[in-house]
């Protein structure tokens, strides 16, 4: 039997808990996840970093909080996976999963994330189906090129830094 989870992945915060336009994005999209997967467990991610959040909660209380606000039941959100980054995104969800005896994943990011976090969760859930669920980003046209830029950037240096660690 199929055991689904949503994983929410984390975007900054202002000093206040506010989520920023990235970080709801990600949170509509999850729940749009979720209508379409009622019996799906959530699970949040983010935890601190001065680039994201540099409050006294872990970035995922305000997405747990944001998600409780807008009629998903607490009961359904998992654990926080208290991240500082995408690889560490991967890393600290999968205890969450085992412990939980999950079966799938739907990833929600955001769509100029998509590539990186697909590559990322692929590589520590092997044996799990996966799929990734992309928010729309609603930034100036010149703000999402910086940040699909970015991405490729990181992804191309994962990808040699991995290549370069098999090899040894």
């Amino acid at each position: 039997m199929d055991k689904p989870a949503i994983v929410v992945l984390g975007s900054p915060n202002d000093s206040g808990g506010n989520l920023s336009t990235i970080a709801i994005e990600r949170c509509q999209q999850a729940l749009t996840e979720y209508s379409r997967h009622p019996d799906a467990c959530i699970i949040p991610t983010g935890g601190w970093g001065d680039h994201f959040n540099t409050t006294d909660k872990p970035h995922g209380h305000y997405i747990r909080q944001y998600l409780i606000a807008h009629g998903v039941p607490e009961r359904q959100i998992l654990e926080c996976a208290e991240s500082t980054n995408t690889i560490q995104d991967a890393a600290l969800v999968k205890p969450i999963v085992e412990r939980h005896g999950i079966t799938s994943l739907i990833v929600v990011t955001s769509d100029f994330h998509v590539p990186r976090a697909q590559f990322l969760f692929q590589r520590e859930f092997p044996d799990i189906r996966l799929s990734f669920s992309a928010a729309k980003t609603n930034l100036p046209e010149a703000d999402l090129m910086r940040r699909r830029q970015h991405e490729e950037t990181a992804l191309t240096r994962l990808k040699a830094l991995i290549g370069t660690a098999l090899k040894k």
